[in-house]
């Protein structure tokens, strides 16, 4: 929850618009701002006061103890022109909340964490438990000393500039061990532990096994990613409360499921009870893995609990992702996001010059040229099969005519595949001639390079017959330049003259022209492959300049008091 405190008429004014926005993460104190404060530091995980920051300084500083423990603060000032990261921004969660005050508020984010500060992701902000000497290591990163990294497995990390070797080491590692003086542990979440239990089996009981056998087996309690287990299980009180306790989710399976999983240990007591020869073992391998730790019971007389350990190896995380048409403020955030995450940067030359500012330092950036399409997909899943976190990059959607279909087509299930959707070329023409996709439309690429102009024509003219908007992506180039003339007279059977057609060149960026015309008066020699034509339908008119096809025909003509 996040604790919202003000003092004046313009901070609750700011106040309430961020309460109105995040209505279930907000808790608004009212009262005066000592009281308020303190009542939300002991209540909240984070805090935003409307206040000064030397006012908000003295009213924090009594409060202050563990770092690992107290909640993050950002404070906005009273014209709310900034958002300051004041305390516990990367440990409680200050520098991102930070990002998403200013993002509602329009102000500008303020973040002097030293490593936020050069773009370096922070070790405490990997997504993973971490231990040792983390503020050293950190320094070190900062200051260019080499920083080594010793995975013992492959896992999908955020861009770290990690060398070689080095007087300093990040050990990315489940087993049980201690950190040296000059180093960090990373704790990834690789093992699962499948859980079996009678009725009523104490909590205690179902937590003493489970930490005995990680210990005997040398693994690290903050490791386990998840408990696992029958669905006959789901509710067990010993079972559930123990997940509570080690803060993991608990992942159920169908005893069908558990039953056609092969183990070394099945047993007649569990087919008997809930209809699977294996609980513990089956459902810690269910999802593949290595068994370090063979089904083993409890201690007590009778025991009422088994647990096994598996060890699940990381997956490779490919985010495909979609930049827009070219101006930044169409870059959304959440790819913005992925570009940060990523340790491997795949994508068109030109297209990676666009976002080299976002790229953090560590990244892997492979760019090509036009034309090799197939290749940069293929090298994004096989980076990605390699265990990393990789951002496959393309302009406007990743998915309308770009990167996504090449790269699903070479990824199979041994990946995390995300999409991150970008404003498409189409949707940038039309915002900039009006609102020609007001009605049904389509998107035609008139590019004969991987379909035949056969298919294109028939879907042309299926378009044409069906009097549907059509956006013509890639309609001209030096070696490709009768197709659209072609496509224009196909629709030219079926539509006036007069039909307007929006012509927009380089939407959204800075060397950005548009121009209305018609089906008859259109050039095709004045279009390019930066070009987007959009055809409109009989129903869509020239008002005042712009392109509008009306979202229903109904009312076109209709009186003006019975639209």
């Amino acid at each position: 929850m996040i604790g919202l405190i003000s003092a004046t008429a313009a901070g609750a004014a700011a106040r309430d618009r961020l309460a109105a926005a995040w209505p279930d993460r907000t808790r608004v104190y009212e009262g005066p701002a000592g009281e308020a404060v303190r009542a939300a530091f002991a209540e909240c995980d984070r805090l935003v006061c409307f206040l000064a920051t030397g006012a908000t300084v003295r009213l924090l500083a009594p409060l202050l103890g563990d770092k690992a423990a107290d909640p993050g603060v950002v404070c906005v000032d009273e014209g709310g022109r900034f958002a300051v990261s004041l305390v516990g921004g990367h440990g409680g969660g200050a520098n991102e909340l930070a990002y998403e005050v200013a993002e509602l508020l329009g102000a500008e984010p303020v973040v002097t964490t030293a490593t936020d500060a050069v773009g370096l992701a922070g070790l405490d902000t990997l997504g993973l438990p971490v231990e040792g000497a983390v503020a050293a290591v950190s320094r070190a990163l900062l200051d260019g000393e080499p920083v080594a990294l010793e995975a013992e497995s492959a896992w999908p990390l955020p861009p770290v500039p990690f060398a070689g070797q080095g007087a300093y080491t990040v050990r990315l590692t489940d087993r049980d061990v201690q950190a040296g003086p000059q180093e960090v542990l990373l704790r990834p979440p690789s093992l699962v532990v499948g859980v079996g239990a009678s009725k009523g089996a104490p909590v205690e009981e179902v937590l003493g096994l489970i930490g005995e056998a990680l210990r005997e087996a040398g693994l690290s309690v903050r490791s386990v990613a998840e408990l696992a287990t029958v669905d006959a299980k789901s509710e067990e009180p010993g079972i559930v409360a123990a997940a509570e306790r080690l803060g993991v989710p608990l992942v159920t399976y169908p005893a069908d499921e558990l039953a056609a999983v092969s183990v070394p240990n099945p047993s007649d007591a569990p087919l008997a009870a809930v209809g699977t020869p294996s609980v513990a073992e089956a459902a810690a391998l269910r999802r593949g893995g290595e068994l370090l730790v063979p089904k083993r019971k409890s201690a007590a007389r009778p025991a009422m609990a088994t647990c096994a350990v598996v060890r699940r190896p990381g997956r490779g995380r490919l985010a495909v992702v979609g930049l827009g048409p070219g101006a930044r403020d169409l870059l959304t955030p959440r790819a913005a996001a992925e570009l940060r995450r990523a340790s491997v940067l795949v994508g068109l030359d030109q297209y990676v010059d666009q976002i080299r500012d976002l790229i953090r330092p560590g990244t892997l950036v492979l760019e090509s040229g036009l034309g090799a399409e197939e290749e940069r997909a293929r090298t994004a899943v096989a980076q990605a099969r390699k265990g990393h976190a990789v951002a496959l990059i393309g302009s406007g959607d990743a998915g309308v005519y770009a990167m996504a279909s090449p790269a699903l087509a070479e990824a199979s299930d041994d990946i995390d595949v995300i999409g991150v959707p970008g404003v498409t070329a189409a949707l940038a023409a039309g915002a900039i001639l009006g609102a020609p996709l007001g009605h049904d439309h389509v998107s035609i690429s008139l590019s004969d390079l991987h379909t035949p102009w056969e298919v294109i024509e028939r879907r042309v003219r299926a378009a044409a017959e069906a009097d549907i908007v059509v956006t013509f992506y890639n309609p001209r180039s030096r070696g490709r330049d009768w197709q659209l003339p072609k496509a224009l007279a196909v629709l030219a059977e079926h539509r006036e003259p007069g039909t307007p057609v929006g012509v927009v060149r380089n939407a959204s960026r800075p060397d950005e022209s548009a121009r209305l015309t018609t089906l008859a008066g259109l050039d095709p020699a004045t279009v390019d492959m930066m070009t987007v034509v959009t055809v409109g339908n009989t129903a869509t008119r020239d008002i005042a300049g712009r392109m509008v096809t009306p979202r229903g025909y109904r009312w076109q003509h209709a009186p003006e008091g019975a639209r």
